[in-house]
């Protein structure tokens, strides 16, 4: 059993790869294999909209100068996918973005290949918006049809500078329920 977290945050090891990391260590503790992607610095172009994946149907993007391929087969690989993004202006981030759109659009293209995995959303925010990104997020999860634990909140953290995420309390409890709702739900699908 598996589960891949990729860290859309333009900051490598920020408060977004915090949040994330914390339900990791649930997913590990419950004996699930993780492994976090981080996006910082990486180049992911959006969807060109040829629809050719739709004619391939070989469970690949045709844009192949990126890494967005890879990171579909891992989450192909995967039992269960983690999201995570800061909140940019209410959204989540370009290259989580594009990573969702190219990902989602192949998935369908390939009779929805991420069905039943389970999705989850981490979302950081300063002040606002981070609902709004937050559903950005699951929508790539429902339209998937992935199945979609809860935890004790949103699964939300407030922080700007680096680090400032640790020091929220109700959010690292919501991403320890977060990790271990994931494992108890990976579980009883393996059953």
């Amino acid at each position: 059993m598996k589960v891949i977290a990729f860290n859309g945050s333009a900051r490598k090891d920020g408060n977004t790869a915090i949040l994330i990391k914390q339900a990791l260590r649930e997913l590990e503790r419950e004996g699930i294999e993780t492994e976090l992607v981080q996006l910082a610095g990486t180049r992911i172009q959006g969807c060109i909209a040829c629809s050719e994946c739709f004619e391939t149907r070989d469970q690949c993007c045709v844009v192949t100068d990126d890494a967005v391929n890879e990171y579909i087969a891992k989450m192909l690989h995967a039992d269960g996918i983690i999201l995570g993004s800061p909140t940019y202006f209410a959204d989540i981030t370009p290259e989580l973005k594009a990573l969702i759109d190219r990902a989602g659009m192949v998935a369908r293209a390939n009779g929805d290949m991420f069905q039943r995995k389970v999705g989850a959303a981490v979302v950081t925010m300063r002040r606002a918006g981070a609902i709004h990104a937050f559903d950005s997020i699951n929508h790539f999860f429902f339209i998937g049809q992935m199945i979609v634990p809860g935890s004790s909140y949103w699964n939300i953290g407030i922080g700007q500078a680096i680090g400032e995420a640790e020091d929220d309390a109700e959010g690292m409890a919501t991403m320890t329920t977060l990790g271990k709702n994931i494992a108890w739900l990976i579980k009883k699908l393996h059953a």
